[in-house]
């Protein structure tokens, strides 16, 4: 497959990257300065820009080619890196903390933790101070990484109903289908600590996609819970209304999480929908609205006042710096209102929105789709002004469309099911239910959104269809990602549109198609 990786994420230098630090701030600690810099060579090396990230260490031509060897020789497409505290040794320098989560093309995320470690120079500046072990703490003169692939071949694989699906005839499961297989089979591989000299493995970092020690993945098609109707209208709706942007999509059943649809565009490389990192944006307010109900901190109808602009260390504002003022909180939701949200922060604690995440959504877990994927994170905020982005789906909060089709599906059914693609061992997640007052207020306020707010385009549709539309901030030079998440009978549904500007303007109409086409199930 083609080595196509799109992650955004603050560590890929999204639009929080440089307004919001990971670092706290105080008078006894470390430079300010230091930090920056820090801040700055982690954004740079995430997003690829590696003449500017070598430039800002003590040794720019090394820098340089390191990362650049690394990254290339192993296939990561994008690294996402989280900057811990940072320590001050008493001699002044200081050391930043960082978990490394590195996408390898087509097998799965490498995960470590290293150390950034930086010098005052003579004039007053900070750098980087170059050695190895940054990259990874192993890394060194006498040792590197070496990957290492088994070509395993995609697997024939069918519907939930036995019908045969190809890449020819399905074109956007193209990064799917080489992934599934027995319990969670597909392409496997490892990197490997060698010897520089010898080539000699002195021990295995990671590993991803271990045969099943049954070997049932040898034993005829693989049969997936994807339904050959929905997907097909999945592609063709992503083909006729996403204008040619990168975009993903997934529908799952609500009642048991079980995928029918996966769809990306393109149809090839890196498969989006499942292992993308995205901010979610305003569909995060689903969450961020459970935490408040469950709290009893706001009411449906309670006034929650809704400006243009709220300042929290920065300013936010709402789409086209749109108004209501005196709004109900019911108005807020279906007019996806960020100040409003913004505002009601103080009602929860800094790592409450993580906590009910986790505890009812499932986001953060180890999820065993069957094929690899990414499980989301929504970080403890480190300041007000990230506390404040992550009401409204941005900050450090990172989903995809499988995690937001997840969330509208349990938002509404109160449960949550593990989603899943096989029928492989689905366990790793404990959850617990929602109250059925929330889960009839959820219901509510998507559908009120639906007839009387942002998802309007979606109100020609029969039945009771409920949704959230949500809009993303990436970064200052690219436009917005436009995201949707739906409802309808048994079946939870979430698009995003890369650069889309507008949830309802972009994931709108491909969610529409797709609903149009399939009937209700």
């Amino acid at each position: 497959m083609a080595a196509v990786g799109v992650v955004l994420a603050v560590g890929a230098g999204g639009a929080y990257a440089a307004g919001v630090g990971p670092f706290a701030r105080g008078d006894a600690g470390p430079d300010p300065a230091a930090l920056e810099q820090a801040r700055a060579f982690l954004a740079d090396w995430a997003g690829g820009r590696l003449p500017s990230a070598a430039a800002r260490t003590t040794s720019p031509g090394t820098a340089q080619e390191v990362l650049g060897n690394f990254t290339a020789g192993l296939d990561i497409s994008k690294p996402n890196l989280t900057a811990a505290q940072p320590l001050l040794a008493e001699d002044g320098t200081v050391t930043v903390p960082f978990t490394a989560r590195m996408p390898i093309t087509d097998l799965g995320t490498w995960t470590y933790k290293s150390e950034l470690p930086l010098r005052e120079q003579g004039d007053g500046s900070w750098k980087v101070d170059w050695r190895l072990s940054l990259v990874h703490p192993r890394l060194s003169e006498t040792e590197k990484f070496r990957l290492e692939r088994e070509e395993t071949g995609a697997p024939e694989a069918t519907d939930r109903e036995g019908v045969m699906l190809t890449t020819d005839e399905y074109p956007s499961l193209g990064p799917v289908l080489g992934q599934v297989g027995g319990a969670g089979a597909g392409p496997r591989g490892a990197v490997r600590l060698v010897d520089r000299v010898t080539g000699e493995v002195e021990r295995t970092e990671a590993r991803f996609g271990e045969a099943p020690e049954d070997g049932s993945g040898d034993d005829g098609p693989v049969r997936t819970t994807l339904d050959a109707d929905w997907q097909s209208a999945a592609e063709q709706a992503l083909a006729r209304e996403a204008d040619g942007k990168n975009a993903a999509l997934v529908a799952l059943r609500i009642d048991n999480g079980e995928i029918l649809a996966v769809a990306n565009s393109p149809s090839s490389g890196f498969n989006r929908a499942v292992s993308g990192t995205y901010a979610p944006g305003s569909t995060w307010k689903i969450v961020t609205s459970t935490a408040l109900l469950l709290k009893g901190a706001v009411g449906l109808d309670d006034v929650v006042d809704c400006p243009k602009y709220l300042t929290v260390g920065k300013q936010f504002h709402n789409v086209e710096t749109s108004e209501f003022p005196g709004a109900s909180f019911r108005k807020d939701f279906t007019e996806s209102c960020n100040t409003a949200f913004i505002s009601l922060r103080g009602k929860l604690g800094d790592g409450q929105l993580g906590e009910v995440a986790a505890k009812y959504f499932g986001v953060g877990q180890e999820w065993r789709v069957g094929i690899p994927s990414y499980d989301g994170s929504v970080p403890v905020p480190r300041d007000e002004t990230e506390k404040a982005a992550s009401m409204i789906g941005q900050g450090r909060v990172q989903a995809n469309p499988l995690i937001m089709a997840s969330v509208t599906a349990t938002a509404v059914s109160g449960t949550f099911h593990q989603p899943t693609i096989t029928a492989g061992d689905t366990g790793g997640t404990t959850t617990t239910p929602l109250p059925a007052h929330v889960v009839a207020q959820l219901r509510e306020l998507m559908r009120a959104t639906v007839t009387d707010g942002t998802a309007r385009v979606l109100a020609d549709l029969p039945g009771e269809v409920g949704a959230k539309t949500g809009t993303a901030e990436v970064s200052e030079e690219q436009d917005n990602n436009g995201w949707m998440v739906a409802y309808r009978g048994n079946v939870a549904v979430a698009c995003v549109v890369e650069e889309g500007v507008t949830g309802g303007g972009s994931a709108g109409p491909v969610v529409h198609s797709l609903l149009t086409a399939v009937p209700e199930s």
